[in-house]
């Protein structure tokens, strides 16, 4: 029964995809990860990397990345970028 009642309003998995697919909706741009996800109390933060700028060669690609907040039914109720850099400096901060 605890089963079911975690279905209903949404695992993290569950979360996650409907944060990129509101997301990919809602700025039409191709999300290339998810790369965090966070519950506090009724409200998910997801933190997605997204891709602005395709250009050749892709090293100099340009990403944002975006925090995304859904209330427990799914539902996206605030977006943020938090941050836009070239791909060659993801792992930088």
């Amino acid at each position: 029964m605890a089963e079911n009642k975690r279905n209903d309003k949404g695992g993290s998995r569950d979360i996650a995809r409907k944060a990129v697919e509101q997301m990919e909706n809602l700025v039409d741009r191709r999300i290339e990860a998810v790369t965090g996800i966070e519950k506090d109390g009724s409200e998910w933060t997801v933190t997605l990397e997204v891709l602005e700028l395709e250009r050749v060669p892709s090293t100099t690609d340009v990403l944002g990345s975006y925090e995304v907040t859904l209330d427990e039914d799914g539902e996206l109720t605030g977006l943020q970028r938090t941050r836009r850099y070239p791909r060659a400096e993801a792992g930088e901060g």
